[in-house]
């Protein structure tokens, strides 16, 4: 039986970027947990594959697949792992956007280690008004960042809340190594990056750094253009208020961005791009070596 209240609200990770926009990119997980019916469940990390791994908070000990079985949703295997950059990180985003459609927001979401990915701006004003994260490829970079195991319906809508803005890629372990709690090398994941660019520090020319506090990354993009500060000032709050209700104003700041010369294009990922058909499941995506045993 629960003995801890595991609600979002108890949490504090209840934060929903998408009804706050100032609130970007709202609380990750910070341990390897279960979101279901509002609750997130740690999980206790065992040296083998995530389905594998135990439930806390139970009314008898259960492995994850067979906690996701009771629950009426398909096991680990055949799931999509998919690195979260910005807001899907949040537990109270990814409750929303899933529940919001209907669908069980039924999710595993695991702190991983991955190298090579640095977090950025995105070139773009997101329909909430906030400007969101993306990745870029940086070999110096190592970063801890939510891995989301989501099944066909759960991508599908996650897809939708993503596409035309951010395109999808799967990254190869063997490029951008992805190092699970349990030590698993995860042989590939799934990402979502920017299809409008990364926006440039104007001090340095690199990646102006994301993930941070939106309004203070909003007040810092203001203060840098005579243009934003009329189009969507004079501070923060007033331009998620504008920005979100207006399309047509989000395009015009999205456009002054460019003009300003912040924005650095995004190439790095278009290898790794992926439109197949079928997508890759977790079970298609063995570990790239043998440390983990194998139950029997």
């Amino acid at each position: 039986m629960t003995t801890k209240d595991r609600s979002l609200q108890a949490l504090g990770l209840d934060d929903v970027p998408a009804k706050q926009p100032l609130t970007y990119p709202g609380r990750p997980t910070t341990e390897p947990s279960l979101l279901t019916g509002g609750e997130l469940l740690q999980l206790d990390v065992r040296p083998l594959r995530l389905g594998e791994w135990y439930v806390e908070e139970r009314q008898e000990q259960q492995r994850l697949d067979e906690a996701l079985a009771d629950l009426g949703q398909v096991g680990t295997g055949h799931r999509h792992p998919v690195i979260a950059v910005g807001s899907n990180a949040s537990p109270g985003q990814v409750a929303h956007k899933l529940t919001r459609l209907g669908i069980p927001a039924t999710v595993p979401m695991v702190p991983v280690r991955v190298h090579g990915i640095g977090v950025g701006c995105s070139g773009h004003i997101s329909p909430a008004g906030y400007v969101a994260g993306t990745p870029y490829v940086d070999p110096r970079a190592e970063t801890t960042l939510v891995v989301t195991w989501l099944d066909s319906t759960q991508l599908k809508a996650v897809d939708d809340t993503e596409f035309p803005d951010y395109r999808r890629a799967i990254l190869p372990g063997d490029a951008f190594a992805m190092t699970m709690p349990s030590g698993e090398r995860l042989g590939g994941a799934y990402i979502y990056f920017s299809a409008h660019g990364v926006l440039a520090d104007p001090a340095t020319g690199q990646p102006r750094p994301g993930g941070g506090d939106q309004a203070q990354l909003l007040a810092a993009l203001l203060a840098g253009s005579a243009r934003l500060r009329e189009l969507l000032g004079p501070d923060p709050a007033t331009w998620v208020r504008r920005a979100g209700a207006d399309r047509a104003l989000r395009e015009r700041g999205t456009l002054v961005f460019g003009e300003e010369g912040w924005v650095l294009p995004q190439t790095d990922f278009l290898p790794y791009v992926d439109d197949a058909s079928e997508l890759r499941l977790y079970d298609d995506l063995p570990p790239l070596d043998d440390s983990l045993p194998r139950r029997a």
